[in-house]
């Protein structure tokens, strides 16, 4: 590393992120190929594999110090440009995991094969989050591998699974991830051509519950109507995680209120793809329902299959419940309302018990100081328009991981993804202008700290 390393100007970092914007694409492409699916035991060969591509890249990219580590869960990258005397370091953050993908029939595109539509490439990770790491290899390529700050990746390879062991990897590693401005490259921007930071998140508090009501199944026609059957129990209990209105009803749950920005119905019927005549759920401004209150989703029920069902009373029934958790709420307390709710809602004495279960706090991301004077003018560059504030209601645990074990660095949390990003979903695509748009404010930001 050159202590007396140049700073290239605004324009020539621009002019070097668009060469090198077939190469990013073309990294993007190879990295998306990988099934890293953290979620599937099976697939643990393939999350290394992921992990070593990017290891691989960053190598590439002349990187001197670049390592694979995993503290007893899924592997992660650590790579680092050592800090010229005197200049701060930066910590570049992205997962290079993905999420299941689905029904592969439902999608367009082979789900691990990049295709491009327009401006946009389609694939599993493409935006959640591997599109986030070729954002950070592109910014590097900027400086040929000789950033003026110091530079740390950080790819981790368990955010789709909820960093489980996250908390043990930064205190373990502590010193190569110590950073004076951490950039976690995992959120969603306003819009195409509209950048954002987000300042507020909403924290995740996840359960399995079961309800039992026999010991075995019982005939429905000779004791339906007097013993009650496990699967109408579950029914009604999960009825009354919400009130008429669609509004969570999980008593003591903190609720708040979201920034002062306008987020239109017709926009978000068209972004949600909502059917004609679905009504909006919850109640206030659409920003409060989706940022900074809690709301509840079943994501499963477990019981027999519809052309397999015979006429017996279940004995019992099982599904899995999510509640996101509002800023400045304590997600383990969250979880404990919502078993206790669960709880007091079975109906007729039916028996509940609790499986796995997962708590992620919420987040609130100040916005303020030098840095991030910094960093909105150097978005503001890449971008042609100044980034705004938002609030997002998926959750990033990471990001409390990251001020708690270092509490006196600046986080900021940006993106490379739009709400037509389809994240987690079918079909996920990143609009590729919008990576070397990143990039390139990432790149203005080293510079100006630099600077």
């Amino acid at each position: 590393m050159d202590d007396a390393v140049t700073i290239p100007s605004a324009a020539e970092l621009r002019q070097r992120v668009e060469a090198a914007r077939a190469q990013t694409l073309a990294d993007l492409a190879d990295l998306v190929r990988i099934p890293s699916v953290s979620a599937w035991p099976d697939h643990a060969d393939q999350v290394l594999a992921s992990a070593e591509a990017v290891a691989d890249l960053l190598r590439g990219a002349n990187c001197p110090d670049v390592r694979i580590v995993a503290e007893g869960g899924q592997p992660a990258v650590i790579a680092r440009y050592p800090a010229p005397a005197g200049r701060p370091t930066i910590c570049l953050y992205a997962h290079h995991d993905v999420q299941p993908p689905g029904n592969a029939a439902d999608w367009t595109s082979e789900p691990f094969r990049a295709e491009v539509r327009g401006e946009r490439m389609y694939a599993r990770g493409s935006a959640d989050d591997k599109g986030g790491v070729a954002a950070h290899l592109a910014a590097l390529r900027a400086f040929d591998g000789n950033p003026p700050v110091g530079v740390t990746l950080f790819i981790e390879g368990e955010e789709e699974i909820g960093s489980p062991t996250l908390a043990r990897t930064l205190e373990r590693h502590a010193d190569l991830l110590r950073a004076d401005v951490y950039v976690i490259a995992d959120s969603v921007n306003w819009a195409v051509g509209q950048p954002a930071f987000s300042t507020t998140l909403r924290g995740i508090a996840d359960v399995v519950v079961e309800v039992a009501t026999a010991r075995a199944p019982l005939h429905s026609g000779q004791f339906g109507g007097s013993v009650p059957d496990a699967l109408g129990a579950l029914i009604r209990m999960l009825d009354s995680l919400t009130d008429a209105e669609g509004t969570c009803a999980v008593e003591g749950l903190h609720h708040g209120s979201a920034a002062d920005l306008d987020y239109p119905e017709d926009r978000l019927r068209r972004e949600a793809g909502m059917l004609e005549g679905v009504e909006f759920v919850g109640r206030g401004k659409l920003v409060d329902r989706m940022w900074a209150k809690p709301a509840v989703t079943v994501l499963a029920i477990d019981t027999v299959a519809v052309d397999q069902a015979s006429n017996v009373l279940l004995p019992s029934a099982r599904a899995k419940v999510s509640l996101r958790v509002a800023p400045g709420d304590d997600a383990r307390r969250a979880l404990e309302a919502l078993k206790a709710h669960l709880v007091a809602h079975a109906p007729y004495g039916a028996r509940v018990s609790f499986g796995a279960e997962t708590a992620g706090q919420p987040g609130v991301v100040s916005f303020e100081g030098p840095v991030a004077e910094l960093a909105a003018q150097a978005w503001t560059e890449a971008w042609g328009t100044e980034p705004v504030q938002v609030g997002i209601g998926g959750s990033i645990p990471m990001v409390a991981d990251f001020q708690q074990a270092f509490p006196e660095a600046t986080v900021l949390v940006s993106a490379v993804t739009d709400p037509d990003s389809a994240m987690h979903g079918t079909d996920e695509s990143v609009d590729q202008a919008e990576i070397g748009r990143a990039a390139l404010a990432e790149a203005l930001l080293m510079a100006g700290l630099a600077g």
